[in-house]
């Protein structure tokens, strides 16, 4: 039976074409700056002329790049979504690859687990999501392995990999001050999870501005809900079950703000006339409820795409990275919506 699939352009005839050598077509194709802007327009027309799909494998094998990032995570949810669409999107455009990698960071055989993820592939690069970006296990098998790592939203600033996230400390005082603004003075607020740096920052902005207003924070209502919806009912119940609650709840991501909103439902609140409730994130959730809730956005497709492009620009060629180590923050947005209101 004969193939009757058209034959494959090779990278020879694209030089032939944009009348370049293979090696400097090879260069545009590996995103090398060393070649002339006009030059590198012609061999890009060739490539589209003759749609010309260079073979990822060969390019590896050719040349040291793998052309595979690898996005490790600890569990599926919303906030992977948006940020691997957004990987993905930076990737296509450099013909590179993103290979989704959940690990479970409570596990004693992580690091076994690790090493041979490592072994099987050739990683051009990893991306870690919150918590993995603060697992010192993981983190050590990839320096071990060199492989170039970008961590988002880590606890602290890595001194010695890019960073890419949010100014959560800023962004949690600029919603407690909004609450404020409002006239709230009873105010609780839902934690996250420890492992997070995140979960510090936002408590640190929320205390912070409180405490710049003369407004005491009262330890009974400040509850940890994991960054889940049901720990979040839990404290939600707790906050509002008591002779004296508070007329506003900053719950620290969308899923424990919707908890709260479920809960005050059930105990028959009027929203936010008698309880306003404010989340984090805007995740698709943050839309999804009644009332929608007041929050924070975050940039989170433009935060992968700037991690991707990290790894992308590093040259193989280069020991480490370049000094000074890059730490993105990107800008926030308050979001208002119909969740907050005065207090009674």
């Amino acid at each position: 039976m004969k193939d009757h699939r058209p034959p494959s352009v090779t990278i020879e005839q694209v030089a032939e074409l944009a009348e370049v050598s293979s090696k400097t077509v090879s260069r545009v194709l590996n995103h090398e700056p060393a070649v002339r802007e006009d030059t590198r327009n012609r061999i890009l027309k060739a490539i589209e002329k003759l749609d010309y799909r260079p073979n990822l494998n060969a390019r590896g094998l050719a040349g040291d790049r793998s052309f595979l990032i690898g996005l490790f995570c600890e569990k599926p949810g919303d906030y992977l979504s948006e940020f691997q669409a957004g990987a993905v999107q930076r990737c296509r455009e450099s013909d590179f690859h993103i290979m989704v990698e959940p690990w479970d960071g409570g596990s004693p055989d992580v690091g076994r687990q690790v090493n041979t993820l490592l072994r099987q592939l050739r990683l051009e690069g990893a991306i870690l999501l919150p918590p993995i970006s603060d697992h010192p296990v993981i983190l050590a098998k990839l320096a071990e392995s060199a492989i170039p790592t970008v961590r988002i939203a880590p606890k602290n600033e890595p001194a010695d990999a890019p960073s890419v996230g949010i100014d959560d400390r800023t962004a949690a005082r600029r919603m407690t001050a909004h609450l404020l603004d409002l006239g709230h003075r009873a105010i609780g607020f839902i934690l996250g999870r420890a492992e997070h740096g995140a979960t510090e920052q936002r408590y640190l902005g929320f205390t912070d501005e409180m405490r710049a207003r003369g407004v005491p924070v009262k330890p009974q209502w400040v509850q940890t809900g994991n960054f889940v919806f049901n720990d979040g009912l839990g404290c939600a119940e707790r906050m509002l079950s008591g002779a004296h609650r508070p007329t506003a709840i900053f719950a620290s991501n969308d899923d424990m703000a919707a908890a709260v909103i479920c809960v005050a439902r059930q105990h028959g609140l009027e929203l936010p006339r008698q309880l306003s409730v404010v989340g984090f994130d805007d995740a698709p959730v943050a839309t999804m409820v009644w009332p929608q809730l007041t929050t924070i956005r975050q940039p989170v497709r433009a935060m992968a795409r700037t991690a991707a492009e990290l790894i992308i620009q590093h040259s193989p060629r280069r020991r480490g990275w370049p000094r000074p180590i890059p730490h993105r923050l990107l800008n926030f947005e308050l979001i208002l919506r119909n969740s907050t209101a005065p207090p009674p």
